[in-house]
């Protein structure tokens, strides 16, 4: 399981951990060939955010996308309860979906509302959601991508 206290930022071995689950659950690559973690961490134009395995799971990851997506910085997001990136009424439906993506390794499609730190809230739209699952198939986390999301205030 990621430790909180790691930085993963531009960790090789999260950044294999992300992309190799990531193409055995889904057949198709998540990062351009040659790109790098620090190209994932940087410069993808799509948000990556992954959480732990902990009984109330907490973020291990955002890249810098997805800090501006939900607007935190890096030090605010990491250990911060994922279950807080949809308000109060959202989070039966959020847990529903969470279970499907463990009972299928993922999801593809996925459209949910969450809500950023200023209050604001914003619909996913086309979201994947996947296990992060190592090459000996033990469960490291949950993470989800997607390059779309429409504010809604």
């Amino acid at each position: 399981m990621p430790d909180l206290s790691a930085d993963l930022r531009t960790d090789d071995n999260f950044f294999a951990l992300l992309t190799e689950s990531y193409a055995r659950l889904t057949g198709r690559p998540l990062v351009p060939p040659g790109a790098d973690a620090a190209w994932l961490y940087e410069q993808a134009p799509f948000v990556v955010v992954a959480h732990n395995t902990e009984a109330d799971p907490r973020f291990v990851y955002a890249n810098a996308a997805g800090q501006r997506c939900f607007e935190y910085a890096w030090d605010e997001f990491i250990g911060l309860p994922s279950r807080l990136s949809a308000k109060a009424p959202e989070r039966a439906e959020r847990q529903s979906f969470l279970d499907a993506v463990a009972a299928n390794g993922y999801v593809a499609g996925y459209r949910g509302l969450r809500v950023k730190k200023s209050g604001k809230t914003f619909w996913i739209e086309d979201g994947l959601v996947w296990q992060l699952l190592d090459e000996a198939g033990t469960l490291r986390g949950t993470a989800a991508t997607f390059s779309t999301w429409t504010e809604v205030g």
